[in-house]
């Protein structure tokens, strides 16, 4: 068995921190998006994507540096909070470790926000070597391309892998390569309605992890 987590949302608490700023700067652009209509619209998908659906709507391309000042005000975001790790999923994770089920990271952020998320949360140590981007492969999610690559690299059969999302389009990644959906349903933003539609199976706590995986 394989679990394969998601990044934001998921071992990280980011997405209120990394909505609002991505709000911010669609604002200063003309694109009067809430952070909740940013979750929606944004949430689980690689920042190429998010760019284009921005762009989209906005009937132009946006600036040539728009992502590097976003992101430089995303991280002094997660600093200055300071970002903290999804409660309980430390040691979910150890748990499932210790059971002897292989774990890894796939996320449609890039490896280098990772590095800096997991470490400034201390979960860097728990993926170390089995970190996966959506930059890594030529779609991101929804399509299966990223899991079905991650599931390939730690040499697992999709069959016998469970993802661990809190997006729609992660849920529906999952289910497209052909694997359990886990959908993490205990944010305040979670649209659990949706998730159940897209084929995850709903829980509210990351205690209750190993449980469901065992």
């Amino acid at each position: 068995m394989l679990v394969i987590f998601d990044c934001d949302g998921v071992l990280v608490d980011s997405e209120p921190l990394a909505n609002a700023s991505f709000s911010r700067a669609l604002e200063a652009e003309g694109l009067d998006w809430s952070v909740e209509e940013t979750m929606r619209r944004l949430m689980g998908r690689s920042l190429k994507s998010c760019v284009e659906i921005c762009e989209a709507e906005l009937g132009r391309k946006l600036p040539d540096d728009f992502l590097e000042k976003m992101q430089a005000a995303t991280y002094k975001s997660f600093r200055d909070a300071p970002l903290q790790a999804v409660a309980g999923v430390k040691g979910a994770v150890q748990a499932l470790q210790a059971a002897g089920i292989a774990t890894c990271v796939a996320s449609s952020g890039a490896l280098e926000k990772m590095r800096f998320t997991l470490g400034l949360t201390g979960l860097w140590e728990l993926f170390e070597g089995r970190i996966f981007s959506s930059s890594q492969v030529p779609r991101g999610k929804p399509f299966p391309d990223l899991f079905l690559h991650a599931a390939i690299a730690m040499d697992v059969q999709p069959i016998v892998c469970s993802v661990v999302e809190d997006s729609v389009p992660g849920v529906q990644a999952a289910r497209a390569a052909g694997m359990r959906a886990l959908a993490y349903a205990g944010a305040p933003y979670a649209d659990r309605a949706a998730l159940v539609a897209a084929g995850g199976e709903l829980f509210d706590d990351m205690a209750s992890l190993p449980g469901l995986l065992r």
